[in-house]
């Protein structure tokens, strides 16, 4: 079965074809970072006619890498929430009207379900059970994971994700968007510890999460020392350990508390070096494997999509989309849960 994935939730644009007996033939992403840096983050009007315009492009440089026909497609998979709606809608609104063309199933795919499961489509995949650790511009949260749609809620933030803490405390360090990157890129520059920040819920018992109070603490630094270009990159480097420190420690904890060796980590912040490091570390001591996606597959891709809809449709799920533009903007992940999790 040839998978086409569609994802358009929010800045990236992606297009990916996979087959279930060959794997991921190819994708592409067109990232709109350029566009919306002059504003400081990202101006939705501007994203949903950006997936306009991207979608057909990115359609054939897929079909000619991959080596296929649109007639060859079996089934579309596209990103139906959570998101951006109107960015959802450019997506939904693509992948619905192609597939009524082709005369093939549409099927609604969870933006984060997809995250979730990207990390099965590296070179050396991860075995059911797992816990997985989602952390991304809008979501931190840890999930048990028995298997394509058998999932179990550890713990998520109680406020701000984790990249959107990167993001916040980047403004505040007058630097560029995305935050994460820049924050990254400052902190290489500094020292951790020559300022303090607190390390929030560290010692919380659970596996819950809070991010706003830290930035607050960057905000009070930076309004009560007036920081020097070189204090702002120790108060960066601060930062990245502060939040790194309490995602790998809840992380690896849960694993453990699950009776569990496997971790997998995905989402955008997925890719911070710092993260890597520091789970890498800590899973070695434990005797945990740690298992990423692929760079390229760490922000939003259609490849994720694709092969979370292809897997959906392996396990018989029925597609919900043929016609209906299935977005749900605010889609809760608590939906995808088992029952009584």
């Amino acid at each position: 079965m040839l998978v086409l994935g569609i994802e358009s939730s929010c800045d990236e644009t992606g297009v990916a074809l996979y087959d279930t007996e060959r794997g991921l033939l190819a994708h592409a992403v067109h990232s709109q970072i350029a566009m919306h840096e002059e504003y400081g983050g990202v101006v939705p009007e501007l994203a949903s006619r950006d997936h306009i315009r991207r979608l057909i492009p990115l359609l054939e440089r897929v079909q000619a890498e991959a080596g296929a026909a649109r007639r060859d497609i079996d089934a579309i998979a596209y990103t139906a929430g959570p998101g951006l709606a109107g960015a959802l809608l450019v997506g939904s609104g693509f992948a619905e009207s192609l597939a009524f063309a082709l005369g093939v199933p549409a099927l609604p795919v969870h933006h984060l379900e997809g995250h979730m499961l990207s990390p099965l489509l590296s070179a050396d995949p991860p075995r059911f059970p797992f816990v997985a650790l989602l952390v991304s511009g809008g979501h931190t949260q840890l999930m048990r994971v028995d298997g394509v749609g058998a999932y179990a809620l550890l713990g998520e933030s109680l406020d701000d994700a984790a990249g959107e803490a990167f993001d916040k405390t980047a403004k505040l360090l007058g630097l560029g968007y995305p935050g994460g990157p820049a924050v990254s890129a400052l902190a290489a520059q500094g020292t951790p510890g020559r300022c303090k920040l607190p390390r929030p819920m560290l010692h919380s018992g659970d596996f819950d999460f809070s991010f706003s109070g830290l930035k607050t603490a960057v905000l009070t630094q930076v309004r009560d020392r007036q920081p020097s270009a070189a204090e702002r990159a120790d108060l960066a480097a601060e930062f990245q350990e502060a939040v790194t420190e309490v995602l790998a420690t809840k992380a690896l904890a849960a694993v453990r508390a699950q009776c569990l060796d496997t971790l997998v980590v995905a989402g955008g912040v997925g890719a911070n070096r710092r993260l890597r490091q520091r789970l890498d570390a800590g899973a070695a001591k434990a005797g945990i494997r740690v298992h990423y996606p692929e760079l390229d597959l760490c922000t939003d891709n259609g490849a994720m999509i694709a092969f979370c809809g292809a897997r959906r449709l392996a396990e018989g799920q029925r597609p919900a989309g043929n016609g209906a533009f299935a977005v749900r903007p605010r889609w809760p992940l608590a939906e995808l849960l088992q029952p009584g999790a």
